[in-house]
């Protein structure tokens, strides 16, 4: 089996072993390219694996030997399944890999809005509690989580994992997904509802056309001023110049953003400069044991799909 990987430098920084994928056939590695390259570099491939390579219709279809296409990846909206599937390819994904560690930076962000620990760090740092008069000083905001509303957006297994987390922490959780769900032990709300209520929000679902643009400018004028958002979804979910002018005028007290609809992140995003705006560069996913999980799921999925037993196909 011929075996091309794309975008190999998303996943790795040379820290983990791809050898058991090598096993399964002849591998041949390319870091992410520009789309005009993918062709060329997929020509010949039975199974091509990527992770935000798009394959889109042009792609798939000047790839005749293509019979599966893996994902570096949860998400699967770069790939055009139905394209794939009138090909008779099937579209895999690896579901869960990533779960704790991104439910991890959810709270990352809720703590650190909750604590201002960087604003009280640097203030250390700067030698103000040297010069205090008072044995503590608290000019920053500090708030208990117990007894905060947390609203989660979607209720997948990320999604489960922040409400589980959130009601540890001993926080109200309100949970709002295109369906209801009988194994949901929390209250399941509306959209109005979701925003109205909600002390932090987290949008853990995936982007569709459902989803797309979820917060809005009419949803951020439901929210509390002293609310705040949290987005490792993905950044469509979000409406950027909408968010970063709340965030200006204060509309909403602060936003934790991982993910945005252009990666790397344009000059000229408009979250880039926005006030009380937290950001990381799309790393919830990529804690050292997520991506070795991820690793070994593709693996597995590939060898299990080349001796008959699929798994995870989404098309």
């Amino acid at each position: 089996m011929k075996i091309t990987v794309l975008d190999r430098n998303t996943v790795t920084m040379g820290d983990l072993d791809f050898g058991p994928l090598e096993k399964l056939g002849e591998v041949s590695y390319f870091d992410a390219l520009p789309a005009e390259e993918v062709i060329a570099s997929c020509r010949g491939a039975d199974a091509v694996i990527i992770n935000k390579a798009k394959m889109t219709r042009e792609v798939i279809e000047a790839l005749p030997d293509l019979k599966y296409i893996g994902l570096f990846a949860t998400g699967y909206n770069n790939v055009d399944c139905a394209a794939a599937r009138e090909h008779g390819i099937d579209v895999v994904n690896a579901p869960g890999y990533s779960t704790d560690s991104v439910a991890q930076l959810v709270f990352s962000f809720i703590l650190s809005f909750a604590t201002s620990i960087s604003e009280y760090n640097a203030s250390v740092h700067r030698g103000e509690w040297v010069y205090s008069k008072t044995f503590a000083y608290f000019p920053y905001r500090l708030t208990e989580l117990a007894g905060k509303t947390l609203g989660v957006v979607g209720f997948g297994a990320i999604g489960r994992k922040v409400a589980a987390i959130g009601n540890a922490l001993g926080m109200r959780v309100i949970i709002h997904s295109r369906r209801i769900y009988d194994d949901c032990r929390w209250e399941q709300v509306e959209k109005e509802r979701l925003f109205r209520e909600s002390d932090f929000l987290s949008l853990n679902c995936p982007l569709n056309p459902g989803t797309a643009n979820f917060v809005s400018k009419e949803t951020l004028a439901m929210m509390k001023p002293n609310a705040y958002i949290v987005n490792t979804a993905r950044g469509g979910v979000v409406d950027s110049e909408a968010l970063a002018e709340a965030l200006n005028s204060g509309r909403i007290a602060g936003a934790g953003i991982d993910v945005l609809e252009t990666e790397p992140m344009k000059q000229d995003d408009p979250l880039r400069t926005a006030a009380n705006c937290t950001m990381t560069p799309h790393i919830a996913w990529a804690s050292k044991e997520a991506r070795e999980r991820l690793i070994v799921m593709v693996t597995e999925s590939l060898k299990l799909w080349s001796e008959g037993r699929k798994r995870f196909v989404v098309n």
